[in-house]
């Protein structure tokens, strides 16, 4: 009964989610043209609460749970696992309060409604990974506004999505340079569920009445250690929260 429900409830939500996208585009444009960076700031937040919360209209259970007490007085590093593309509306708009920014492959800067936009416009890290020279740039001037904004980054150290469940290797260049250039930081594991499994066959069908969880876990002080060791006991934090993935 469930897979027959799968089809009507996945459409009603992309059809939200087309929509939505359609809607915040032009809704962003006004914001920051006419008012400002803090109005499109403010619109985008709206723009990943309906994405994150139209999931219901797929019987979704969204668990958004926070489990690490986090400064407002320095500028914060959130490194989790990357399931889907799902995973990044929830990612924002839980974390909305430091303002993050992430660290994206530059295609993704042209072509999508809404997103696109926003990537452009708030001083997101847009990578090239064919150019290591460029990435490295664009994650460092991330790296030193965030430290002087006392503000958050969001990066995906995986560097691509892994819809099983298992986790990639992290890799700890991107890592390394937003925490050269904003040593004041503290790195943050935000733990991604069930998303890998909410589209498994692609955008369509989604699976319906699935849980979809995102935990944020106590910080780790990067001070004095190495990237690497940081981001080892990142990823086995991440990975204790993890459950087994769906046949």
């Amino acid at each position: 009964m469930r897979k027959i429900l799968d089809y009507p409830l996945s459409a009603l939500y992309l059809i939200h989610f087309g929509l939505t996208l359609l809607i915040f585009h032009v809704a962003q444009v006004i914001a920051f043209n006419v008012f400002g960076s803090e109005a499109h700031r403010r619109v985008v937040n709206a723009l990943n609460f309906s994405l994150t919360f139209g999931m219901y209209l797929t019987g979704a259970r969204i668990v958004l749970e926070n489990r690490a007490v986090l400064p407002h007085h320095r500028p914060v590093i959130f490194v989790a696992n990357h399931q889907s593309q799902f995973d990044i509306a929830a990612v924002y708009w839980f974390m909305r309060k430091y303002r993050p920014r992430f660290v994206s492959k530059i295609e993704l800067a042209k072509g999508v409604p809404s997103i696109s936009y926003n990537l452009r416009k708030s001083g997101a890290a847009l990578i090239d990974r064919k150019d290591g020279k460029q990435a490295i740039s664009e994650i460092a001037r991330l790296g030193k506004l965030i430290q002087e904004e006392k503000s958050s980054a969001i990066i995906f150290p995986e560097g691509t999505r892994t819809a099983s469940g298992i986790m990639k290797p992290f890799v700890s260049g991107g890592v390394a340079t937003l925490l050269k250039r904003a040593p004041g930081a503290l790195v943050v594991p935000v733990a991604i569920d069930g998303t890998g499994t909410f589209n498994p066959k692609g955008i369509f069908p989604l699976r319906s009445f699935s849980t979809l969880r995102w935990t944020i876990l106590p910080g780790i002080e990067p001070a004095g250690r190495k990237v690497d060791e940081v981001l080892a006991e990142a990823q086995e934090a991440i990975r204790s929260q993890l459950t087994l993935p769906l046949s």
